[in-house]
């Protein structure tokens, strides 16, 4: 009977959480998996080329390929009668090896138009050069590969296998990373120089100046990020509320460029998530008690000092924990870089974007995507060691 009774309350658990559990399997964990896979597969170039990888199994890497791979090639061509499959091949070898758009067009209209071609060379001299056979063979080896993780930031293999830095120019993902971590640090430290102060004077006040207060900090979470960013689209421009106030104030002679470049993009991921770091900081300091700013004051402490020594120490908590959350959501944003920024001002999120839907490229897609997914997780990792409750010993 207990064994029975239990057995229930199991199961009345288990069905209470399963629609959330259906939930994250569904819309979370199963797109992260496909993401994942996508980002180390690369079933495009063996699957449209099967036999070109036994025909180049015993080649030297070095020399021109035997007369049978290019036997094989030729014939993998002339049996490609899918144009999407042969279009995904020319952008996956073409990724490899520069050249191979032209190169593969129009070798498969020779072979097309003759049935009998086999000596690609005589097709395109590029045939001779082993570096796209290389490619070929590399990519035509192997259903997994480490090409695109590498490729994320700006690594690649060289002909031996190892791993070296990209060619100058060939990407500039790492540049991008870097300049997303660089914003997202610049926007975390704008917030904790705003939102530090105005949570002091939340918490020092009662009643329904409080309120007042936290009402101004969520109502910006109570409005759409897309609305948020097209007001400060609006606001920023030359002809904006900021540059009309500063011209008719006498300030400035002309109006100041506070769109399309960085300041703009600070300026308005800054409002945006400004309450993220409110928050944290307000929760930490209303729990600290109130007296003791009056009593280092009367210990002789000077209103700073007492700041510094006192206040500051004890609300750090919630500043770090403010920090890491501000900094982790900066990491991702795209549509308010995308709207306000200039082109050197995009961060990675824009050029994710990018290759799952300018380039069709879902495997540096995927990989970028993991490259952001571990930073965020590192972050998420400090940031829960920080804010969990210290144990009792």
């Amino acid at each position: 009977m207990i064994r029975r009774t239990w057995f229930s309350r199991r199961l009345k658990s288990l069905a209470l959480v399963a629609p959330l559990a259906l939930f994250l399997i569904f819309f979370f964990i199963a797109p992260l998996l496909t993401m994942m896979t996508t980002a180390v597969s690369d079933p495009v170039a063996s699957n449209a080329l099967p036999t070109v990888t036994e025909a180049l199994k015993d080649w030297d890497r070095a020399s021109a390929p035997p007369a049978d791979a290019q036997q094989s090639l030729a014939d993998d061509i002339r049996n490609i009668g899918d144009d999407e499959l042969f279009g995904d091949l020319v952008r996956r070898l073409n990724s490899a090896k520069s050249g191979f758009r032209t190169l593969m067009t129009k070798t498969r209209k020779a072979v097309v138009e003759d049935h009998e071609l086999a000596d690609l060379v005589a097709v395109d001299k590029r045939w001779a050069d082993p570096a796209f056979w290389r490619a070929i063979q590399d990519a035509a080896g192997a259903s997994l590969t480490d090409r695109n993780l590498l490729a994320a930031v700006d690594l690649t293999r060289d002909a031996d296998g190892h791993i070296v830095n990209a060619p100058e120019g060939a990407s500039a993902n790492r540049t991008t990373l870097v300049r997303t971590l660089v914003m997202a640090a610049i926007v975390t430290a704008c917030c904790i120089a705003l939102g530090l102060p105005f949570a002091m004077v939340a918490a020092s006040t009662t009643g329904w100046k409080r309120q007042l207060l936290l009402g101004a900090v969520l109502l910006p979470l109570w409005t759409s990020l897309l609305v948020r960013t097209a007001a400060w689209y609006i606001i920023l421009q030359d002809n904006g509320l900021i540059n009309l106030t500063l011209q008719t104030l006498g300030l400035t002679s002309g109006p100041v460029p506070l769109i399309f470049n960085r300041l703009g993009v600070v300026i308005a991921m800054t409002h945006v998530l400004l309450p993220f770091m409110v928050l944290p900081i307000f929760s930490v300091l209303i729990g600290i008690p109130k007296n003791l700013m009056p009593a280092a004051a009367s210990l002789g402490a000077p209103p700073i000092q007492a700041f510094l020594r006192v206040l500051l120490p004890l609300s750090l908590r919630g500043v770090v924990s403010g920090a890491l959350l501000v900094f982790m959501s900066a990491l991702g944003y795209y549509i308010t870089p995308a709207l306000i920024g200039g082109a050197k001002d995009q961060m990675i999120s824009s050029v994710i974007a990018y290759y799952a839907t300018g380039a069709a490229n879902w495997g540096m897609a995927g990989a970028l995507g993991i490259v952001l997914l571990v930073s965020t997780i590192l972050l998420y990792v400090v940031y829960l060691r920080l804010s969990s409750e210290e144990r009792p010993a």
